[in-house]
């Protein structure tokens, strides 16, 4: 397995061929962010975009086939039980920034690509160093962990708090609560 990237997953003793663009990579992770989607609906929409034929996991696999999807998302990583760090990233959100940071480390644009295995796309991101991306991320960690921060960081995050600050995603239920309690307040 090493120096090759994946391109099947083993589910109830079959090989199944998977979705490795990165692209569709962001797709599971945009509904693993939707907050009207019930966990087992997120599993659902990973295991429809990620795998070619879906329909051929067996009923009696679907956890395992869950498993292994979750081992690929977290390129090969086995995920630990740990309770899951404060979210300090948003690909969604920070589109606008990661991209420029991943395309600096990769030397090209990547979204222009024809095709990039999200694993290849994780080693680039995994290579970010200096910009705009990972100064928010350092003041966003920082702030999560209750840290000061540095008087430049301050002021950058002072002039810079929409794209430091992670927007909340609120169901559709939620959203409409809010937005009727800021009517009446004006």
């Amino acid at each position: 397995m090493i120096g090759r990237l994946p391109t099947t997953l083993e589910v109830a003793g079959k090989k199944m061929e998977i979705r490795t663009d990165f692209r569709d990579v962001l797709v599971i992770m945009q509904a693993f962010n939707d907050p009207d989607l019930l966990p087992e609906e997120k599993y659902e929409v990973m295991l429809e975009i990620l795998f070619m034929d879906p329909e051929e996991i067996p009923g009696s696999a679907y956890t395992e086939a869950v498993h292994q999807a979750l081992w690929f998302l977290d390129c090969g990583q086995e995920a630990d039980d740990k309770k899951p760090p404060r979210k300090v990233m948003d690909w969604e959100q920070d589109e606008p920034i990661l991209f420029p940071a991943i395309n600096k480390v990769a030397g090209r644009e990547v979204r222009v690509a024809e095709y990039m295995h999200w694993w290849s796309f994780m080693g680039y991101f995994m290579e970010i160093e200096d910009g705009t991306f990972s100064m928010v991320l350092g003041i966003r960690q920082k702030r999560a962990r209750g840290k000061k921060l540095e008087k430049w960081e301050q002021e950058f995050y002072q002039a810079n708090k929409a794209m430091c600050d992670i927007k909340t995603k609120y169901t559709a239920e939620e959203q409409e609560e809010i937005d009727y309690w800021n009517k009446l307040l004006g």
